[in-house]
């Protein structure tokens, strides 16, 4: 059985770098256009030059993504951005439209060419046309249950890769073709704009009643009406790898470097148990606890076990579960001092109590015993954004290990 791919959301630069050195086997990410995450960091072209070095000296590699719903406006600069992300080596582009799929095949015809999960694709039929035209890889939709993916892979040829989303957040419309962005707030979440509407709180008004507003449901808070828990398979591993699909897909790229890297390094940890011992595997429970310690809303399996249900919906808040502070990365560890070189993320104060997550390994726990900052002044707090702070640590970290701590 060769080994599932670990692909993992790269939203800039340094979460590129962050989701491979923790684990990713690829990375999806977008140019500045014709991505459906307008509002992430994305990449110029010289970030996607650096990006794509930094992955293939590790051997990993990067998708890009060209999966909006392109107007007529939209086709203008997409032959030069093709030649350009062609030529810095990209692996492959995702796409959903059949007119930028052909587009893709005329500029660039050694490109491998993976079909987006906003195509729709639900059978086995469907996927088997897109493979005669070209396709190397099927993103499927999120509405499809493990026993659905099995049966889809069983009717088509060996050499066509599946992809299917593991964790993140889910989209209350089919496949995120969702037009409900576009008619409330004039954005096309279908041109990479989305709103998030769905996680607006809704009440019901009554037009002989204007201003009089009734909570949908009995509840005094009112309702989040089309608020989805997030999905998380870390606990079905064995399941999902023996569906016989190619690629495990975290969603996330407006996420922060930190929910990348601690997820990534979670679900790494429990795919490999499982290659490592098929047979005696044991799903261990910190995954799930390292998994919760990024943002996260309740967790739900969505369609792949059984149809979802109203306990797959989340109605008092749209608000995240954040129990962990990022603190910083470090950059540097002096072995003969045990010293660290920090870039601050958040503040963080002597006394402390922290984690500190190397990208390989079990972390480890201290307290800031002491802190010092560029100028080599000692100091009680690190107030300031990105600031560089020395700071002992009682064991070895690695370039790129992250420091946390509890929230209060």
């Amino acid at each position: 059985m060769k080994k599932v791919e670990l692909l993992a959301p790269a939203g800039n630069l340094e979460k590129l770098k962050m989701a491979v050195v923790y684990g990713a086997d690829a990375v999806y990410l977008a140019g500045t256009k014709f991505g459906l995450r307008a509002s992430a960091g994305n990449f110029t072209y010289e970030d996607l030059q650096e990006g794509v070095k930094f992955a293939h000296d590790r051997g990993k590699k990067v998708y890009i993504t060209m999966n909006i719903f392109p107007h007529n406006e939209d086709i203008k600069g997409m032959p030069e951005f093709i030649k350009r992300v062609s030529s810095i080596g990209v692996d492959a582009i995702i796409l959903s439209d059949p007119g930028v799929f052909s587009l893709v095949k005329e500029t660039a015809p050694h490109m491998k060419i993976h079909l987006s999960t906003q195509a729709n694709n639900t059978n086995w039929l469907s996927a088997k046309f897109w493979y005669e035209n070209g396709i190397k890889r099927i993103v499927l939709a999120r509405e499809l249950s493990l026993k659905e993916i099995k049966e889809i892979r069983d009717k088509l040829p060996e050499d066509l890769e599946l992809e299917i989303f593991i964790h993140g957040a889910m989209c209350i419309s089919y496949s995120g073709r969702c037009l409900l962005s576009n008619y409330m707030a004039y954005r096309d979440s279908n041109r990479g704009l989305c709103a998030h509407p769905c996680r607006w709180k809704y009440y019901l008004m009554e037009e002989k009643r204007p201003g009089e507003y009734y909570p949908v449901m009995e509840d005094e808070r009112g309702t989040f009406i089309f608020n989805s828990k997030d999905l998380c398979m870390i606990e079905h591993i064995p399941d999902i790898i023996n569906s016989g699909v190619t690629s495990l897909k975290i969603e996330g790229r407006m996420k922060s470097s930190f929910y990348v890297a601690t997820v990534v390094k979670a679900y790494r940890e429990a795919i490999d148990a499982y290659y490592r011992d098929k047979d005696n595997y044991v799903f261990d429970k910190k995954w799930l606890e390292e998994v919760s310690k990024a943002s996260h809303r309740e967790y739900t399996t969505g369609f792949y076990k059984n149809k979802t249900t109203s306990e797959d919906q989340i109605y008092h808040t749209s608000s995240y579960i954040r129990e962990y502070e990022f603190l910083g990365v470090v950059k540097d560890f002096d072995e003969e001092t045990g010293i660290a070189t920090i870039e601050q993320r958040n503040r963080m104060h002597v006394g402390d109590e922290i984690e500190v997550v190397n990208p390989v390994g079990d972390y480890f726990v201290q307290k800031i015993e002491s802190m010092r900052n560029i100028d080599n002044e000692e100091i009680t707090v690190a107030p300031h954004p990105q600031m560089t702070v020395y700071m002992p640590l009682k064991q070895k970290a690695l370039k790129y290990a992250m420091l946390r701590k509890k929230s209060e």
